[in-house]
Order: C-alpha cells, then sequence, then structure tokens
C-alpha cells in the first residue's frame, strides 16, 4: 500500500473509532470520512462495508479481550480469573459506546483475535466449572447473556450512575457461584443458534 493510501486509512480508523466511542456503530458514514479529511469515495475504497470498518477500528480491543483472558487463566484461583476477566471486558465497554454495541451485535465474521478470545473464554469456564466455584450448567453461550444483559445497562445508565454495571455484574455474578445454582427452567443456546442470532453483525 502507498504511504498516502496508508495514511488515509489510518486516519479512517482513527475517525471512526472516536466517532463510534462518542455516538456508537450507526453514525453516517460521510461523517467518519469527513472528520478523517477524506472522501466517502476513498473510505468506500478501503473498507468496502461497515462491518469492514467495524473490524479495523476494534481490532485492538479484541487484542486486548484475547490478553486479558490469558492473563485471568494465569490467576490461581479460578473464580477470581473468571470475574476478573468479566469485570475488565465490562470495563471496555463501558468506556466506548461502540465497543458496547459491538459486545451485542458480534462481528458476522470474526477474525482470528476474536476466535482465539472465543477459545480462552471457554477455558476459564471450563476451569471454574472444574474446579467447583462456577455453577456446572454455565456454558460459553450463556457468557454471551451475561455480556447482552450488561450492555444495555451501560446503554441505559450512562448518564445517570455510569458506574452502576458494577453493581449488575457482582448480582449476576453471586447466582453464579456453584453454592447457588438451582436447576434452570431451559436449556442453554445451542452454539449455532448463538450464531445466527448474531449474523446482523455491526
Amino acid at each position: 500500500m502507498r504511504r498516502d493510501a496508508q495514511l488515509n486509512r489510518e486516519k479512517l480508523i482513527e475517525s471512526a473509532r472516536a466517532l463510534f466511542a462518542e455516538r456508537g456503530l450507526n453514525v453516517a458514514l460521510e461523517e467518519v470520512a469527513r472528520r478523517a479529511g477524506v472522501s466517502i469515495g476513498t473510505l468506500y475504497n478501503r473498507f468496502p462495508t461497515r462491518t469492514d470498518l467495524c473490524a479495523a477500528v476494534f481490532a485492538d480491543r479484541a487484542q486486548t479481550v484475547v490478553l486479558t483472558a490469558e492473563h485471568a487463566l494465569s490467576m490461581p484461583d479460578a473464580w477470581a480469573g473468571f470475574t476478573h476477566f468479566l469485570e475488565q471486558l465490562c470495563l471496555l465497554q463501558a468506556a466506548d459506546r461502540g465497543f458496547n454495541e459491538l459486545a451485542e451485535r458480534g462481528l458476522p465474521q470474526p477474525g482470528e483475535d476474536q476466535r482465539r478470545g472465543y477459545e480462552l473464554m471457554c477455558e476459564l469456564i471450563a476451569r471454574a466449572r472444574r474446579e467447583g466455584v462456577l455453577r456446572e450448567d454455565f456454558t460459553t453461550e450463556d457468557l454471551a447473556l451475561v455480556v447482552w444483559s450488561i450492555t444495555r445497562t451501560i446503554e441505559a445508565t450512562a448518564a445517570v450512575s455510569p458506574q452502576l454495571w458494577r453493581r449488575h455484574l457482582a448480582m449476576i455474578c453471586d447466582g453464579l457461584r456453584a453454592g447457588a445454582a438451582h436447576p434452570l427452567p431451559e436449556p442453554p443456546l445451542r452454539p449455532e443458534q448463538l450464531a445466527g442470532i448474531i449474523q446482523g453483525g455491526c
């Protein structure tokens, strides 16, 4: 890629990152191009779809999730590692409206970091269940329900009580402890069901 083309790409990513964080993923792409100082045609040449732009903007977040999950797995206490990961993920969501929305929608075609993050989350859950601290019937698909519920709390309370998601997450975590478990009325989502739900993507 020519230097000027690379520079335009970087400016578009930075522009989109700032606007997504401020106003969410549905901001007009024309505004992204305008803030970057390029034409809308240049934007579409670099990123043919909004999903392509989202993937580029949030690539660093996907890497952060991987590193956070790896750190959580290195913690000797399985419950502490599991809850640390959830808290750090929610912190990322609370700090960035665009990432919060992406956590709810997902990308229809996840990249390598997203796939690695999913594998690590599976390991976190398996370890916590194996050590008897996480309820035995909790699945990786159930983790999506936790994330989705926190995204809504962050969105609804950001202007009134921006830290309220911590209270919500603490209540959820208490309910996930093995000692608090009671039989659940419905089975978990199957992996293919979850994938179908997030097919809409960015």
